[in-house]
């Protein structure tokens, strides 16, 4: 039997490819809400960062949002984000952890 293909990724800021699980998806959502979707099933535009802060921090830096949405961020969403991050973080861990266990 074949082993299973594990769709891989590419985060934003560091440009290193992961599998699709391990990293966090930023949508731009059809009617140009842009937020965070641990499911990665929300429709619109994705773009993938790593689950850790200094991408994040990376990926502002350098607009690397902007590109990836193909729209401007504004300053506002970032911050917004940046909270939801944080939040979310501990959450995408334990998740990532739980995989690992099965």
């Amino acid at each position: 039997m074949k082993p299973k293909k594990v769709p891989l990724r590419k985060c934003v800021a560091c440009q290193e490819m992961m599998p699709k699980k391990q990293l966090i998806r930023i949508v731009k959502t059809p009617e140009d809400e842009v937020l965070i979707d641990l499911t990665g099933k929300k429709s619109g535009r994705g773009a993938y960062l790593c689950g850790k802060e200094s991408c994040f921090k990376l990926a502002l830096k350098n607009r690397a949002l902007d590109r990836a949405l193909k729209s401007k961020v504004s300053p506002e969403i970032y911050e917004q984000l940046a909270a939801d991050f944080v939040a979310v973080e501990d959450e995408f861990i334990a998740a990532q952890e739980r995989e690992q266990d099965e």
